[in-house]
């Protein structure tokens, strides 16, 4: 770059040279501006002291505008461009043209003169008043304008009076409007990233006095140097700024290895939905021109790792001299593609001798040292290979002897670029970039439009429910796309069909030339045969996976499969080793992904599979239902439920939940034997009882019982379910049911253990909440003081089980309005589960949130709103928020806080309590449960009545606990 010539105003204000040396360049401003007549030239400024010509010139204003702006933002200096450069010197003038970008980018601060902008001084800074002239400056369709405005970092707009209109950044919208910049190219991006037909498109409405400017303005813009030769006129100026581009990207001697790019060797390729991240990265690691580049995109099948290669090759042609597809998915197919290669050579340069001199057809290893060859020439850097479908790379822990070892086929020499697709994260022959299901809806949206043909679907339920369900995956959602662009089926419909009949439905699907499996129930296949060949655990544990929910399968879930007479099941859960060897091949072939650490998990960490590949070991892996593998996963999530006195017991029910829901329909649809599993269906339905799902907790105790022919009416598990089921009933305000079913619990149990036995004493202690709940308060109290001293006797007065009577005593006493009575039972609970397990525990929180209700009894509601939000923040610690919004007890919790609201009158606090807990019972327990219909009706007294007579002003009963 040429040293740059300033102008300095000195602090009398004389304007002068400062002439360029060779020493540092001290900061300055620069200006752009549009020429107009009587311009300052180098040589005025030039002729000494006696400036008096030159200081009446019109251009004269433009330099002192520029000068006191300089001054306003403390820079001595300044450069313009009418004077600070000796036009009638040729090779100045050429080495200024090839210098000018990096002038601009250099300055600190760059200031926009718009002549044809007026904005007149009116008090007011009235946008409108030139905001039309703005967009119409005469500014914006000058070509030497475009560098002025991309290459420096400050640009400040000014009128014609000087007065600043805004800058570069404020105008960032406008500017793209009138110019069609790219927002990100305003903003300061590397040039480099965006293409050169992009970049020429910017200066297509834009003009030069002289023609061959319009090419010679454009060398900054592409980072090129070039001689300028006024009068060879524009077609020949434009003929040699290509030449310097294609030198730049392609090399020297580009002209003789250039081959043009030849699409139909490359797959059929649909329009690329989003991946703009992806392609930026791609271009990050491959524009790179002095040494070898690779990017290497791995991910699931079917996730458009080659539409993504295919576009990037599309959008940055330009840059390469060449670009080759190779089909990578065997040797075969890549000695075929070299072979394509070198016929593509040979017709461009006959020549060659080191491939002319070969029989292509006869000796295909030949070709392929050959075309490498050619590729490693030191004068060949600029060319592409892609080597598509590498989905089965040779490694040391594949026996597969057909593998490719991709190493054989990649040219020897330290340059060009070199992409990869492959489904296995082992390549390690480049930058890895994990290519993930769409995160964007609105992406898959505008897939499955465009395939399907159906406009305007962005706020179409049924629509937007059927992307969600495909998850992201373009396979899955251009093959629904194909199939509703000739039927009628709704979007609904499609759903239905594919949780109901998805085999059948892919398979009569169209097939889609632009995926190489061309069928989303075949795509997965190739993968899974190459799994069973490394490690038939990974294979049988994809088998297994359909008959649990395909999220959050963990290691600790699955050891309680170590019983089977599988062998490789045994080896899959032996130890964490084993299974975390199997699950590691999954995630490698993107199968299977690892959960993010959660702070709320407990257990080890979890992995999820896509639900669109779930379908397929559904439908497909699974075809013929397997009942040994149904008895295994219910196995597994039964032996898992954890009682309540385990610590985060709540957290892992609830982990087990979505694996419990899983087995419910194998359950009713009567495909495991419930005969030989009423043990398990037992855990289940307290598992369902614990987390408030009522009435799944109902049906799996009623199906437990249908199997008590297996241990008897009296047995005592068949007891204990009976038991549950009154609790269940109790929940459900059944009162009627559930005293049927605890009596008959209680006489059993007291038959066969006697009535001091502490699974008896749990029967009592139901029943004392079921005749609380009955409004029996006497034999309530009679109950708990009954299970109280029986848990006294046989544990001890600080067992859990005693403090639980002592606070459902409590509760009892709370009831019957013996407060001082409530609120010591509540105390001794709390310092006794305080001592034992801990202020953070649940049953801790519990009777926090007992004495809040006392306290708002009490009409001590500052005292009532600290203990509610204590409790809350409790539950909240303990579960986790978004478990917390759907547990009953911190539902419960809500509600209390919303009637305090509403009886302060705080009706905008009480609203929002009320629609947490709505929210929670509608997940929990349905929209038309009654608990549902009780806060509705709150919600609706909000808004007609005073707080006084709302039905939050109620007594609440206090929490009674189950044992």
């Amino acid at each position: 770059m040429s040293l740059i010539r300033l102008l300095q105003r000195k602090p009398d204000g004389e304007i002068v040279f400062r002439e360029p040396t060779s020493g540092e360049v001290p900061a300055y401003a620069i200006l752009s501006h549009t020429w107009g007549e009587e311009e300052v030239i180098y040589q005025d400024l030039k002729k000494g002291k006696d400036k008096s010509k030159t200081v009446n010139k019109a251009g004269w204003g433009k330099i002192q505008f520029c000068a006191k702006q300089a001054l306003v933002d403390g820079l001595e200096y300044f450069w313009v461009d009418t004077c600070c450069i000796d036009k009638k010197n040729a090779v100045e003038l050429g080495a200024a043209i090839n210098s000018m970008f990096r002038w601009y980018q250099n300055a600190a601060r760059c200031y926009v003169y718009l002549t044809d902008v007026s904005k007149p001084d009116t008090g007011t800074d009235n946008q409108r008043a030139w905001e039309k002239a703005f967009r119409e400056s005469r500014w914006f369709t000058r070509g030497w304008t475009l560098q002025e405005l991309i290459a420096p970092r400050l640009v400040d707009f000014f009128s014609f009076e000087g007065k600043r209109l805004g800058n570069k950044s404020s105008f960032e919208s406008t500017i793209h409007q009138i110019t069609g910049i790219a927002n990100k190219a305003l903003r300061g991006d590397a040039l480099s990233n965006f293409s050169i037909k992009e970049r020429r498109s910017w200066a297509e409405r834009r003009n030069t006095t002289i023609e061959e400017d319009e090419a010679y303005c454009l060398i900054g813009i592409f980072d090129v140097s070039m001689v300028p030769n006024y009068g060879e006129r524009r077609d020949r100026a434009f003929r040699r700024l290509e030449e310097e581009i294609h030198k730049l990207y392609k090399g020297i001697d580009f002209e003789q290895h250039t081959i043009e790019l030849n699409l139909a060797s490359f797959p059929i390729a649909v329009q690329l939905i989003g991946r703009e991240k992806e392609l930026s990265k791609m271009h990050e690691l491959l524009q790179g021109q002095n040494s070898r580049s690779c990017a290497v995109l791995h991910g699931l099948g079917g996730v458009g790792k080659t539409q993504l290669a295919i576009t990037y090759a599309k959008r940055h042609k330009e840059k390469y001299a060449a670009i080759f597809w190779l089909n990578a998915s065997d040797e075969d197919s890549l000695k075929l593609s070299f072979q394509g290669i070198a016929q593509q050579v040979l017709r461009h340069y006959p020549s060659t001798t080191t491939l002319s001199s070969i029989d292509q057809d006869k000796d295909l290893d030949q070709v392929v040292s050959a075309v490498k060859a050619w590729l490693d020439f030191s004068r060949n850097t600029r060319w592409l290979m892609i080597y598509d479908n590498l989905d089965n790379p040779k490694a040391p822990n594949n026996p597969d002897a057909s593998a490719v070892d991709i190493r054989q086929f990649l040219p020897q020499s330290d340059h060009g670029s070199v992409i990869i697709t492959t489904r296995s994260a082992r390549v390690s022959q480049g930058e890895r970039i994990h290519i993930q299901k769409l995160l964007d809806i609105k992406d898959s949206l505008e897939i499955l439009s465009n395939m399907s043909g159906r406009k305007d679907i962005g706020n179409d339920p049924n629509a937007i429910a059927l992307v969600k369900e495909l998850d992201g995956l373009p396979l899955a959602l251009s093959t629904a796309g194909a199939y509703l662009e000739h039927v009628t089926t709704s979007f609904s419909d499609y759903l239905r069909l594919y949780k109901t009949s998805w085999l059948k439905l892919q398979t009569t699907s169209p097939l889609l030339d632009s995926y190489e499996d061309r069928t989303l129930h075949t795509t997965w296949q190739i993968t899974f045969d190459r799994i069973q060949q490394q490690n038939g655990a990974s294979a049988i544990l994809l088998k297994l996976w359909a008959y649990f929910d395909r999220q959050d399968l963990w290691f600790d879930l699955l050891r309680h499969a170590n019983s089977a007479d599988d062998e490789w099941i045994q080896k899959l859960t032996e130890d964490e080793l084993s299974f975390n060897e199997a699950i590691t091949l999954l995630c490698t072939f993107g199968l299977v992904n690892p959960d993010r650490p959660s702070q709320q998990k407990v257990g080890s960490g979890g992995y999820s599979i896509h639900s669109c590949i779930h379908s397929w070991t559904v439908f497909v892996l699974n075809k013929e239902w397997d009942k040994s593998f149904a008895y295994l996963a219910l196995t597994c999530v039964a032996l898992e439920v954890p009682n309540p006195d385990k610590k985060d017991w709540c957290l892992l029910q609830r982990r087990l939940l979505q694996h419990a829901t899983r087995q419910a329909p194998f359950i009713v649809d009567g495909k495991v034997d419930v005969d030989r599993l009423h043990w398990a269906l037992y855990s289940l339905g307290k598992l369902y009882a614990d987390q408030g799902k009522l009435a799944g907790a109902e049906k799996m105790y009623i199906q437990a019982l249908q199997s008590k022919e297996a241990l008897g009416p009296n047995h005592i598990l068949t007891l204990t379910t009976v038991n549950n089921l009154g609790n269940v009933y109790t929940n459900q305000g059944k009162l009627a049911k559930a005293e049927k079913m605890l009596v008959q619990a209680l006489q059993g149990k007291e038959e066969a253990l006697g009535p001091d036995h502490i699974l008896t004493l749990n029967t009592v202690n139901s029943l004392g909440s079921l005749y609380s709940d009955q409004g029996n308060l006497a034999k309530a109290k009679k109950m708990f003081v009954q299970a109280l001293q029986g848990y006294k006797e046989a544990l001890g007065p600080d067992h859990t089980l005693t403090l639980s009577m002592v606070n459902n005593l409590g509760s009892v006493y709370y009831q019957q309005g013996k407060v001082a009575e409530a609120k010591k039972m509540y105390i001794q609970a709390q310092e006794g589960y305080n001592k034992a397990l801990g202020p953070d525990h649940i049953l801790t929180i519990h009777t926090v949130y007992n004495l809040g209700l006392l306290y708002a009894s009490q009409g001590k509601l500052v005292e009532a709103e600290k203990m509610y939000f204590r409790a809350l923040r409790g539950f909240e610690d303990a579960l986790g928020l978004e478990f917390a919004s759907s547990h009953l007890l911190p539902l419960q919790n809500m509600i209390a806080l919303g009637d305090l609201f509403s009886q302060t009158d705080r009706k905008d606090m009480a609203k929002t309590m009320y629609n947490r807990a709505l929210s929670g019972y509608t997940t929990v327990q349905g929209p038309s449960s009654d608990m549902c219909k009780q806060v509705e009706n709150r919600l609706q007294a909000l808004q007609i009545t005073s707080a006084e007579s709302e039905p939050g002003a109620a007594k609440s009963r206090g929490v009674f606990l189950d044992v």
